[in-house]
């Protein structure tokens, strides 16, 4: 048995950076949320933060359903 280690390299690489960026993106949806609810409670309006914040969670969502469309698929 032989262990191709370029693909496992690559493979665990791949999967990290993905990982990194799925997470970094919901975080900063998260933030954005929480700076939407700050401004809006000290009176201020805060629409870029809310937009933002929608905008990573469906790039989080996008990229789920990608990942489960190259499960099943």
């Amino acid at each position: 048995m032989k262990i191709d280690w370029a693909a496992l390299g690559s493979v665990f690489g791949v999967s990290l950076s993905a990982t990194v960026t799925l997470v970094t993106l919901f975080a900063l949806g998260i933030l954005g949320l929480s700076k939407h609810e700050t401004a809006t409670g000290q009176g201020g309006a805060a629409h870029l933060a809310r937009t933002g914040a929608y905008a990573c969670f469906a790039l989080c969502a996008v990229a789920v359903g990608y990942a489960i469309y190259l499960i099943v698929g």
